[in-house]
């Protein structure tokens, strides 16, 4: 079963991977280590993983407590948590005992790029 589970997880990486403007990810388990990663393009060594998982993990440890603090009971629960900027966004989803962070290009630029590359193919 734990062999299913991890080609699932295989499937569900190389399909995100796919994804228009996608840049990098990284899983990491509930002590915040690192255990996947990967960056399109140039390879993203594993020292800067460890750097982008310890802001991640603070980041969605702070936005978490901050949301607990602002709603309702009912409200508390956060799922993900989602930074945009001019050009890129990161998405960080906690599930269990692991964490996933998505890195891309802000969804709005890898829309306009793929009409642009579906207009040439025309």
């Amino acid at each position: 079963m734990a062999h299913n589970q991890v080609n699932e997880i295989d499937e569900l990486l190389k399909d995100l991977k796919k994804t228009p403007g996608f840049k990098a990810y990284l899983i990491l388990n509930s002590d915040g280590i690192v255990i996947r990663w990967d960056q399109v393009g140039k390879q993203m060594s594993y020292q800067r993983a460890v750097q982008h998982a310890h802001h991640i993990t603070e980041l969605y440890i702070k936005s978490k407590a901050h949301v607990q603090e602002l709603f309702d009971p009912q409200d508390r629960h956060v799922e993900n948590v989602r930074v945009r900027t001019e050009e890129y966004e990161m998405i960080i989803s906690s599930c269990g005992a692991f964490t996933l962070a998505v890195f891309q290009e802000d969804g709005r630029k890898a829309e306009s790029a793929l009409a642009e590359a579906e207009a040439v193919v025309v």
